[in-house]
């Protein structure tokens, strides 16, 4: 059938992780999905480098797609240390929390591909080339959608003074599948354990200030495994870079509006749009939750578009309105817990720094507080 006379029920810009995620969620109830890929530059090295930290949440939804990825490509964290610039510590535990992991890491390109083969398959679901008409566009493009730009919406930015730098590692010793992270006095640094249980390469999040990042760039990869392995404390022993390093700016930034009415001739049917992951939202990834909260954005709105009324489109703007209630909601505490915590590990005052190692000696005590944050995270 040429594509011209295909009609679809929904448009669906960005093929990532969550655009494609949403298709698959609803193709289950018989939708026509038009998938478009998001235009504008790319940046190959920082897919190749980067790995996303999921909760038990989103692998039991990508698992429900047969898009998980395989063992090798999807490695069960068992503990996470956190160590401030400091004493003070925080550690969780899988056992102790009564699960098998508390996350997994997993490889970009292996959980792409896999949605890509689930999307090939999919008779409800085709790939195209150019915008559809459909009752109800989502933007799924990234933090920089220009899409919403035309959509008028405002995107509330703000910026940190600091860039994420991921790279990839060859670690002496492997990771015993431990997630670690530091809080420095001048940035904060995450180890994540790839390559399976016995593994011993790590993916890295460096959040650095802004005038750091050119020099540590620059930097041959030798002295720069040399710094990471200083800034760990020889956790994993010697290191040596086995990726290409990326670096892009942090911020923590918001849509005022995540769904309306698209403006429409006279005469024809009124087409909605509304937003989803980080076109709607960005998080500092100290908390590694970015991607768990897009994947949760699609739930929602797969799950809302699912229990409408037979006789309601899927463009409704009610519908769409109460699925931005609901994320918005779901989305404030860790929004603010996150700002939160980078203002407080960006401040270098004396007092500042005694008062927050306090805090995580008695957040590593607080029983109860800790298991509702570590249950939260991991999104049961």
């Amino acid at each position: 059938m040429p594509l011209m006379a295909q009609t679809f029920d929904i448009c669906i810009r960005g093929t990532g992780v969550v655009g494609s995620t949403l298709a698959l969620l609803l193709a289950r109830d018989r939708l026509k999905v038009a998938l478009l890929p998001a235009s504008g530059p790319k940046n190959p090295a920082a897919t190749d480098v980067r790995a996303y930290a999921l909760n038990i949440a989103s692998r039991q939804l990508l698992q429900s797609l047969r898009s998980w990825p395989d063992d090798a490509h999807a490695t069960a964290v068992r503990q996470m240390q956190v160590q401030g610039d400091q004493d003070g510590a925080v550690q969780f535990d899988a056992a102790a929390q009564g699960v098998d992991a508390l996350a997994w890491i997993v490889d970009v390109p292996a959980l792409e591909s896999g949605l890509a083969q689930a999307v090939r398959y999919q008779p409800h679901v085709e790939v195209v080339d150019a915008p559809v008409p459909a009752a109800l566009t989502v933007v799924c493009e990234g933090r920089a959608s220009s899409t919403r730009d035309e959509f008028g919406v405002n995107f509330q930015v703000t910026p940190y003074a600091q860039h994420a730098i991921a790279t990839r590692l060859q670690c002496e010793r492997p990771h015993g599948q431990v997630a670690r992270q530091w809080f420095l006095p001048d940035g904060i640094l995450a180890f994540l354990p790839l390559g399976g249980p016995d593994g011993n390469s790590v993916a890295v999040v460096w959040s650095v200030l802004q005038e750091q990042v050119a020099p540590l760039l620059a930097l041959p990869p030798q002295e720069f495994a040399r710094r990471l392995q200083s800034a760990s404390h020889d956790a994993l022993g010697a290191l040596q870079l086995s990726a290409e390093r990326a670096a892009w700016p942090l911020q923590w930034a918001k849509a005022d509006r995540w769904s309306g009415p698209m403006p429409s001739a006279p005469g024809t049917a009124m087409r909605s749009w509304a937003l989803a992951g980080d076109a709607a939202h960005n998080v500092h990834p100290l908390a590694g939750q970015g991607l768990n909260l897009g994947l949760a954005d699609a739930q929602a709105l797969a799950r809302v578009l699912h229990e409408r009324d037979y006789w309601r489109s899927v463009g409704d703007v009610r519908l769409l309105r109460r699925y931005e209630r609901e994320r918005k909601a779901a989305l404030l505490p860790m929004g603010v817990a996150t700002d939160g915590l980078q203002q407080l590990f960006a401040r270098p005052e004396g007092p500042i720094q005694a008062l927050r190692n306090w805090g995580m000696k008695g957040f590593e005590r607080s029983g109860p507080l800790k298991d509702f944050v570590a249950r939260q995270a991991m999104g049961i």
